[in-house]
């Protein structure tokens, strides 16, 4: 696996910062060289338990830029990168999550608008990740914008997706991880149709909670009606500033109403984290011994732990 190697000290840091950093970076290599031998099976050693089935995990939240496709791309590739075979949906048509793993978007080449609109068969667009053996992607286009209004006018526009998955021979896939787009539109309606799981990321800032009802809403209206499988399994809590009050005020709402469906792990605000897509990767593969690696590799150890639901 091609890493970039990348110096994750800011010149902004204190020289405690710095050398905390570093012992948490030599860490880091120390550990992945002594895995080396250990085989294809995790990247380090701990070895993650698999799924009895498919876990199908919308990650969604109509408020934008609280990071769902940082989250969706980063989970994804920490479990990859751990024995996990998995598939990332692109189904926002700014094509964020495909940019980020380094998968071809343009406007011609087939996308999930196609899967959705044309019937088109899934497995003509999934792509296998560049250097990352585990984890594919379904890109999505610029096209995709206009399939909210065309879905309107088609048979069973709902559960568009959930048919395109099912046709799938998705047995392979131990996640499939579906990044929404910031709306509560027909694309996001049909990823929560076809998910079993929601994962919800939570920004720890002012008016984080704004709207989260509305898409609570959603998803019961969609388990009385369309998916009755569907729960809510996950929340993040990400751009955690541990420096600020209103972070650990934010933290400790959204605990205390969610209990523990909240990650014990915070994903911290890093310059990594925003860097990392610039060169079409995760910040797994980008700066793994970053801050912002090590909070999404814990966030993905969890979830992988999370007890099945019968």
């Amino acid at each position: 696996m091609a890493i970039v190697t990348q110096t994750p000290l800011n010149p902004g840091d204190s020289p405690l910062v710095r050398e905390a950093l570093s012992s948490v970076v030599s860490r880091e290599t120390s550990v992945g060289q002594a895995a080396g031998s250990a085989g294809p099976t995790s990247v380090d050693g701990d070895v993650w338990p698999r799924p009895a089935k498919t876990r199908v995990i919308a990650v969604a939240n109509q408020k934008g830029g609280v990071g769902k496709t940082t989250t969706s791309v980063n989970i994804a590739a920490a479990l990859s990168m751990h024995g996990q075979r998995v598939l990332v949906v692109d189904l926002d048509p700014q094509g964020n999550a495909s940019t980020a793993l380094a998968t071809e978007h343009r406007g011609d080449v087939p996308d999930v608008y196609q899967v959705l609109v044309d019937d088109l068969p899934m497995a003509d667009i999934v792509k296998q990740v560049p250097d990352m053996p585990n984890l594919y992607c379904a890109p999505a286009t610029i096209d995709l914008a206009g399939a909210e209004i065309e879905l309107v006018s088609l048979v069973a526009r709902e559960a568009r997706l959930r048919r395109a998955l099912a046709a799938y021979d998705a047995v392979e896939f131990d996640y499939i991880i579906i990044d929404c787009p910031p709306s509560l539109g027909l694309l996001t309606v049909n990823a929560l149709v076809a998910a079993d799981e929601v994962m919800i990321p939570i920004q720890c800032e002012y008016y984080a909670l704004e709207g989260l009802g509305q898409l609570l809403r959603n998803v019961d209206l969609i388990r009385a009606h369309l998916n009755p499988t569907l729960r809510l399994s996950t929340i993040v809590l990400t751009m955690y500033d541990g420096r600020t009050r209103l972070a650990s005020q934010v933290a400790e709402e959204v605990r205390s109403h969610f209990g523990d469906t909240v990650l014990n792990t915070v994903i911290p605000r890093s310059v990594r984290l925003s860097e990392a897509p610039s060169y079409g990767q995760s910040v797994m593969t980008y700066d793994p011994g970053s801050s912002g690696a090590m909070a999404y590799k814990d966030a993905a150890r969890e979830i992988a732990h999370q007890a099945p639901v019968a």
